[in-house]
């Protein structure tokens, strides 16, 4: 298996190298970056696996980093911000961020965090009808890690289309935010719940779904949430 590689963009002086030592000593490849626009030129020279992103960075922000880098990259992108407001953090996810964490934070929670992050592999198999999933417009193709909604491809992040595929592979059946966490970012998580929500209120933007009258993802009060009956 290759090594995973990480890059951190943090204009700090003493944190970035921290954690490169932490990540290093689990067994990752790590480049830094102290500004957005270099970033972004790693990102495409390097095509790192995951991208730790701090909110407050000169030249271009961590949020408009983070938006450019969903035009062109698939990584994952774990959001790290000094600011204890929960709009920053849900801004941060919203942009297209997988995770965040607040500063301060211990190194080996973010070690676990990323750990979390790539548990998922990439799928290399060729796509085949069998494997697509159909609910009325809403195609979901497993192997390719692709949604199409009436013939248009959506962009959608990893975590995104893994909560969409974890759901729509059983239709019907209600998941509550704490086995969405453990089933996608795994039981070592150290996060809260509400990033769960997040995601699934940006999935339904994108899936044109109004929570008030739901076609695919249904809110199951008090506990967690389902997809649609399949049609």
């Amino acid at each position: 298996m290759p090594t995973p590689t990480i890059l951190i963009v943090d204009d700090e002086a003493r944190l970035p190298e921290l954690v490169r030592r932490y990540l290093e000593q689990a067994g990752f490849q790590v480049m830094q970056s102290a500004d957005g626009i270099s970033a972004l030129d790693q990102v495409r020279a390097w095509n790192p696996d995951v991208v730790i992103l701090d909110i407050m960075l000169p030249v271009l922000d961590g949020l408009a980093v983070c938006r450019r880098l969903r035009t062109f990259s698939d990584a994952y992108i774990l959001m790290l911000t000094a600011r204890a407001e929960e709009a920053d953090r849900v801004t941060g996810l919203e942009t297209g961020a997988d995770d965040y964490l607040t500063k301060p934070f211990a190194p080996r929670e973010l070690v676990a965090r990323v750990r979390a992050l790539l548990r998922r592999p990439r799928h290399t198999q060729v796509s085949t009808p069998s494997s697509l999933i159909h609910y009325g417009g809403l195609v979901i193709d497993p192997v390719a890690h692709t949604v199409a909604l009436d013939g248009q491809l959506l962009t959608l992040t990893p975590i995104e289309y893994t909560l969409l595929s974890v759901m729509a592979a059983a239709p019907g059946r209600v998941f509550s935010r704490t086995q969405l966490l453990d089933r996608i970012w795994g039981n070592d998580y150290f996060g809260d719940e509400h990033v769960v929500e997040v995601h699934i209120a940006n999935l339904r933007k994108k899936l044109g779904d109004n929570p008030n009258r739901p076609q695919y993802i249904f809110t199951v009060r008090g506990i967690g949430y389902r997809f649609g009956e399949r049609r």
